[in-house]
């Protein structure tokens, strides 16, 4: 699974658990911070696809039996059969249950009907209808694009189903953007590769694949940054990835010496060197042309992202400009994964705040002079981040199973309120709507 950051010691925060306590007071006091006069956006004058836009992370990685990949219900459930509930091991792996009304293609659970009397069905990443959907939502959305996730890069090129998705998928994204209109990057996880091999194996992978099979590269739609095509290795410096700062650099360089735009998906703590970051990584750091810090689940509450803004974006930004690095810090709309952790995790762990958590980040990031955003993600429902469509009460749910809605803060809101949400965010880091301390999105 992707972004478990010491799951070891702990479930207790998605994506890596909490690295420091956060702070607990309640969020229905919490005064809006004083926006004083914000620090205008300078303009850009960089030609690019990623520099004042706003991506969402794309996984794409769920299956359904009689989608064709023959890989069962993957990502769905904990062991590719059918999602059911059951009182001692439910066979559910996610937490938010997707809106399915707009789906062409969808597939029987063995979970119980809806609230609504609906049978419980799900779609397949795997379908280009699926795919299809969700890169007409981003263009209806203002949602610059998606940053595609690539998990297990190997140097042999031995067949297996998984991988026979995953290209798929890849193919499906990039049919979807260029139809769409959107612009898409390849970001690779390095999230459980081996230690030894890895930066060979994304070498292999992309000369092999993404550039001479697939073409991806070759797309109108592929992003470009300063002229030069962009890719993410997502995953450098983090204490437990397979990557120490020899590797790092090589994989940078090697990426640089063909033209390319590369962006670090880095730990919270890169500056320092410390809790979820190794130390001894700055001048790899320094050498990416973007910093793209993985913040989810690294606080929570408005308080949390009020303190962020001091303790690091604002420290991080200034660091970035002095060294002229380019940064693009990931925002989040609230996460929760205890389907994923079988009750381990709290349920609506780092709630949402029906908008105004991730509005919160949103407008502390503009109010110091950043324009350029990560979201992740657009469709993790497993760990419960994802803005694409969600049920929005128990009328959309299955009757047997726990999901989060979109109601659980106590206000009800439509199913793509995160969507629109994010195509607001776009619009303020592009001055085409002012800095309000309450976000512009209306509940419904």
């Amino acid at each position: 699974m992707k972004r478990f950051t010491w799951i070891v010691l702990c479930f207790s925060l998605i994506s890596g658990c909490k690295s420091e306590a956060v702070i607990s007071s309640k969020t229905e006091t919490t005064p809006v911070p004083s926006l004083s006069t914000p620090i205008p956006t300078p303009k850009l004058i960089r030609d690019g696809d990623v520099l004042g836009k706003v991506y969402a992370g794309y996984q794409g990685w769920f299956n359904g039996v009689g989608d064709g990949a023959s890989n069962g219900w993957t990502h769905w459930s904990k062991n590719s059969k059918a999602p059911e509930a059951n009182a001692n091991t439910p066979n559910v792996n996610f937490e938010l249950y997707p809106d399915i009304r707009e789906y062409s293609k969808l597939y029987k659970t063995n979970l119980a009907n809806f609230g609504n009397g609906q049978p419980a069905m799900l779609f397949s990443s795997y379908d280009q209808e699926t795919v299809n959907k969700h890169f007409e939502w981003m263009q209806t959305y203002n949602i610059t694009g998606a940053a595609l996730q690539r998990f297990g890069a190997e140097v042999s090129d031995k067949p297996s189903n998984w991988k026979k998705n995953r290209d798929s998928v890849a193919v499906k994204v990039k049919n979807a953007a260029e139809a769409y209109d959107r612009k898409f990057y390849v970001m690779y996880d390095i999230t459980g590769m081996n230690a030894e091999t890895w930066v060979n194996a994304v070498e292999h992978d992309w000369t092999t694949n993404i550039v001479s099979t697939m073409n991806l590269t070759g797309s109108s739609a592929y992003a470009k940054q300063d002229g030069k095509p962009v890719v993410c290795i997502w995953g450098i410096g983090f204490n437990d990835r397979p990557a120490d700062a020899v590797q790092s650099a090589a994989i940078i360089q090697w990426f640089k010496d063909q033209g390319f735009y590369v962006i670090g998906g880095v730990p919270t703590y890169w500056r320092s060197g410390n809790k979820d970051s190794k130390p001894g990584f700055e001048e790899v750091y320094k050498s990416l042309d973007m910093l793209s810090p993985w913040f989810v689940g690294r606080f929570g509450k408005l308080e949390g992202a009020d303190h962020f803004k001091y303790s690091q974006w604002k420290p991080d930004f200034t660091y970035t400009e002095l060294h002229h690095i380019d940064y693009q810090p990931v925002l989040w709309p609230g996460s929760a994964w205890s389907n994923l952790t079988k009750g381990k995790g709290p349920k609506n762990e780092n709630p949402r705040l029906h908008g105004d958590f991730m509005w919160r980040q949103a407008i502390n990031l503009k109010s110091i002079g950043i324009s350029t955003g990560y979201v992740a993600m657009f469709d993790e429902y497993d760990e419960g981040t994802a803005i694409a469509k969600i049920a929005e009460n128990s009328s959309m749910i299955p009757t047997d199973q726990y999901f989060l809605t979109l109601d659980a803060d106590g206000v009800a809101v439509s199913a793509d309120l995160y969507l629109r949400l994010t195509g607001d965010i776009n619009r303020l880091f592009n001055d085409e709507i002012p800095l309000t301390p309450e976000h512009p999105t209306s509940h419904q």
